[in-house]
């Protein structure tokens, strides 16, 4: 037995503080949760195993038929003092096969599981083994990555445990110490999430305290600066420049990038080797439009970034030439999917006391997220320095090359200004329309029909064509009393079966107690069966509208067949327009158009709609293939009833009258000529 008397001692104190220290990541967490699951349970050995999510694949096979996989394996078994641990721990698993499957068990259950097994037995649950037990349970972290070298993915992760052989009340109890235990990963989840969050709004702090920083000064020229001396103190570098994109092109082509501010810093010679040299880096982290580091980060290993790791570096190991402790990280400026300038810091020795401190890709990561933010407030502030003259050629030069190209912009401008005024002086366009027959139909109709065979018992007041029913509204009641009577019938039966049950249960014949219960369960469902038909017996309305057919006033009490239609029902407020389109004219006419509709019932009036679909098969009417085309009415009224008839008329859009005028021409001299 375990004594949960000692749940308040120093050692369970320094279990706690263990599980509750904030480990840097899911990994480190996981290896200290095996190790004290390990300890509270007294195991032999304890082993952490991890599965894909059911949702994610695995190479070559599902995640459902994936075997669960160790990952560590408690206490680590022949390694020497100061060894890592091996990269396959599945070697060191004792009963490796029995171990996995109470890990993917506990997995698949969500809640901690007790096995034993014997020399001849297969595995079984909750059972004492004279081999000794396994206690298997999950742990939920979310994400994590797997072994090093492999790309992380979502995991799910379960702890087996190897014990020895306990009684069930001595199994009762570790499992709830085990479950405890297990619970701490949550609040290790919870801690992670706070540490993003925590990070996210310090990224959001910083780059609202450098916009502020931005909007206080009086110039671009000082806006720049502030921005360099702030992010210097912030990154703790040595210096941070910042440079802007220069040239023609929009986007990148042809484009320099020239220093135009240097932290502490109030003038800058170009001529100098260090200037050169700078600008030579911000252009070649504009040219490849991502942050560069240098020395470059490692392809792989704990904190590792593939494109960092890949950057080009050549005017960056220039820079840094000459200080075997110096890092150079250049990051782009970016607004939308353009660069408009690089912000280059330079880290030392003298800065941090070492000079990998603090330069890592989570840091590169938020900082290119603050800057992201602060980029365009600084295009905005350096386009408010120009004067307006130049602002406004700028505005006009953009939307040229929007409009027609990148090239000749003024000409382009000046030919499409000329084209336009021509076609306005020459062609007088005005709305085309499509005409084509329309019926009205409501967009919902539902059938009520027999639940089932038997007699119409009543109908409810008021039921009768063209009357207006609310959802749940009961329409008519079918005869129930025989099957209350095969209910009653069925009620008995299973509290005969129970009887049986119990006695054969205290006679100790367990054969004759399976089949009784089996009695019982079968004339449960057919009980639950007559409920049901009983309960639906009542037909109620399944929407809320008006009864548009259906007549029982003189079926009352007369027999009616499974799925016989008895009523339907459908709301007139929601009405469609139904319209045959030739397929000479289907063309014109798109989804989400509109037009209008006319019934001969009142001819004066104009109902506005709106074209929701396109039936894609053509119909034979009268002779000629016809497309149905389904429309909704902006603002149904109250005499519309379904099935009547009229004309629609499609907006087709605008068109000169010489194009309208000649299109059916045009269209039979293409047949005829086959153009």
């Amino acid at each position: 037995m375990i004594d949960l008397s000692g749940l308040k001692s120093p050692a369970w104190q320094r279990v706690i503080a263990e599980l509750t220290a904030q480990a840097p990541d899911d990994k480190a967490f996981l290896m200290r949760m095996v190790g004290v699951l390990g300890h509270v349970s007294g195991a032999r050995q304890a082993v952490l195993y991890a599965m894909p999510r059911s949702a994610e694949a695995v190479e070559g096979e599902d995640a459902a038929g994936a075997a669960p996989r160790p990952l560590l394996v408690w206490p680590p078994q022949n390694m020497q003092p100061g060894a890592s641990a091996p990269e396959d721990p599945a070697g060191q698993v004792t009963h490796p096969g029995d171990m996995a499957s109470a890990a993917r068990r506990a997995i698949e259950s969500g809640l901690p599981q007790a096995f034993g097994f014997d020399r001849d037995e297969m595995f079984y649950d909750g059972g004492a083994g004279s081999g000794g037990n396994i206690i298997a349970t999950p742990v939920s972290v979310g994400q994590s990555a797997s072994r090093p070298g492999e790309p992380a993915s979502p995991m799910v992760y379960a702890v087996s445990m190897l014990v020895e052989g306990r009684s069930k009340p001595a199994l009762q109890t570790t499992l709830a110490i085990v479950e405890l235990v297990a619970g701490y990963a949550h609040g290790h989840r919870t801690g992670q999430q706070l540490k993003r969050l925590r990070v996210s709004s310090a990224a959001l702090d910083l780059a609202a305290r450098l916009i502020a920083a931005i909007n206080a000064a009086t110039s671009f020229k000082g806006a720049v600066l502030q921005l360099a001396n702030d992010l210097v103190r912030q990154l703790q570098a040595e210096r941070v420049s910042i440079g802007w994109a220069r040239g023609v092109g929009r986007r990148g082509e042809g484009q320099t990038v020239h220093a135009i501010a240097i932290s502490d810093t109030e003038h800058i010679d170009r001529r100098m080797a260090m200037i050169q040299k700078l600008e030579g880096a911000m252009n070649e982290c504009f040219d490849q439009e991502q942050p560069v580091l240098f020395p470059p980060a490692p392809e792989s290993g704990a904190g590792a970034d593939v494109v960092l790791a890949t950057a080009i570096t050549h005017a960056h190991r220039e820079m840094a030439a000459g200080n075997a402790s110096a890092r150079v990280l250049s990051i782009p400026l970016r607004v939308e999917e353009r660069v408009i300038g690089v912000v280059t810091a330079e880290f030392g020795a003298s800065s941090t006391g070492q000079a990998s401190t603090g330069v890592d890709p989570q840091m590169i990561e938020i900082v290119q997220a603050v800057l992201d933010l602060v980029a365009p407030v600084l295009r905005i502030r350096r386009s408010d320095d120009r004067i307006l003259p130049l602002r406004a050629w700028d505005d006009a030069l953009k939307a040229g090359a929007w409009l027609v190209g990148p090239t000749h912009t003024v000409w382009k401008l000046v030919g499409v200004f000329a084209v336009a005024l021509a076609l306005v002086l020459t062609l007088v366009k005005v709305p085309y329309r499509v005409e084509a027959p329309a019926e009205l139909r409501p967009r919902e109709r539902r059938v009520v029909s027999a639940p089932f065979d038997g007699i119409v018992w009543s109908l409810s007041p008021g039921i009768e064509p063209g009357s207006r029913v609310e959802a749940g509204q009961v329409l008519a009641t079918m005869d129930t009393s025989e099957l209350r009577l095969q209910a009653i019938n069925a009620t008995g039966e299973i509290i005969r079966a129970e009887k049986e049950a119990d006695s054969a249960l205290a006679s100790g014949k367990l054969a004759d107690a399976q089949q009784s219960r089996a009695k019982a369960q079968q004339a449960r469902a057919e009980l639950d069966l007559l409920q049901s038909r009983i309960e639906r017996a009542e037909l109620k309305a399944p929407i809320g509208g008006t009864i548009i057919a259906g007549d029982l006033r003189e079926r009352v009490g007369a027999s009616v067949k499974l799925g016989d239609p008895l009523f339907q029902i459908a709301p007139l407020e929601d009405m469609l327009v139904v319209a045959k389109v030739g397929d000479r004219d289907i063309s014109l006419v798109e989804a989400g158009g509109s037009g209008s509709v006319a019934t001969r019932a009142y001819p004066a009036q104009r109902h506005a709609f709106t074209v929701e679909r396109i039936v894609p098969l053509s119909e034979a009417e009268e002779g000629k293939n016809a497309f149905e085309v389904r429309a909704k009415l902006a603002s149904p009224t109250g005499w519309m009833r379904p099935g009547m008839e009229g004309f629609a008329k499609f907006d087709a859009g605008e068109h000169s009258l010489i194009w309208i005028g000649t299109r059916r021409i045009r269209d039979t001299l293409r047949i005829w000529l086959w153009w």
